[in-house]
């Protein structure tokens, strides 16, 4: 059975970090797309960050750029999501995404181009 698992989310004061793992298990994440939503109370899914089956494209939502930083690991078959100066405003269920895709280099930003999704993970920033 196809299986996305993230972990490492928790209550975080203002200013500090959090590093969110996705885990992928019965199937490989060769070929696949991965990505970051996240969800806030009473607010639509939105896109966090992406990143190509190779590692080396990867994009951002404009009000986390600078402070979180995606990356994979394909041997682990699994995904990170580093969140450093994190804002009230970032508390949110967290969630991954996994898509196939024919080219190393292809990002995928919207919820819509997804097939895989784990459960979510809380994080909430507050003091």
């Amino acid at each position: 059975q196809k299986h996305l698992a993230e972990s490492g989310g928790g209550l975080v004061q203002p200013g500090g970090s959090l590093r969110l793992s996705c885990a992928a298990s019965g199937f490989s994440l060769v070929n696949s797309a991965m990505g970051w939503f996240r969800q806030a109370p009473g607010k639509e899914r939105e896109f966090v960050a992406a990143i190509s089956w190779s590692g080396r494209s990867t994009s951002y939502a404009d009000s986390v750029t600078g402070r979180f930083t995606i990356s994979r690991d394909n041997a682990l078959n699994t995904m990170y999501l580093q969140m450093n100066s994190l804002k009230p405003e970032d508390t949110a269920v967290y969630y991954c995404a996994a898509a196939r895709v024919s080219f190393a280099s292809m990002v995928l930003k919207s919820y819509s181009h997804y097939d895989y999704w784990g459960q979510g993970t809380q994080v909430t920033v507050s003091s």
